[in-house]
């Protein structure tokens, strides 16, 4: 069952990020990739900080913070 949570909370992540960067979005396997790798940099970032997100709403933050920070590191590799 936490694997399905998983998935969703990725997917969930995926598309707020995508909505937020205009554009971005990589359909529902892609956002749910986007949003678990976005959950890895965001929990790094937020241990990083010393904050701790608890529940599915705090995972959901952390995750699209993560997966924002993501795609704008993607937009200005391509830039480039």
């Amino acid at each position: 069952m936490d694997i399905i949570i998983f998935l969703i909370i990725g997917a969930i992540a995926g598309w707020l990020a995508g909505t937020f960067m205009k554009g971005a979005g990589f359909g529902l396997l892609g956002n749910i990739i986007v949003g678990i790798i976005g959950a890895i940099i965001g929990g790094f970032l937020f241990g990083l900080l010393g904050i701790s997100a608890n529940g599915l709403i705090g995972s959901i933050i952390t995750a699209t913070i993560g997966a924002v920070l993501l795609l704008f590191i993607v937009k200005l590799v391509k830039k480039s």
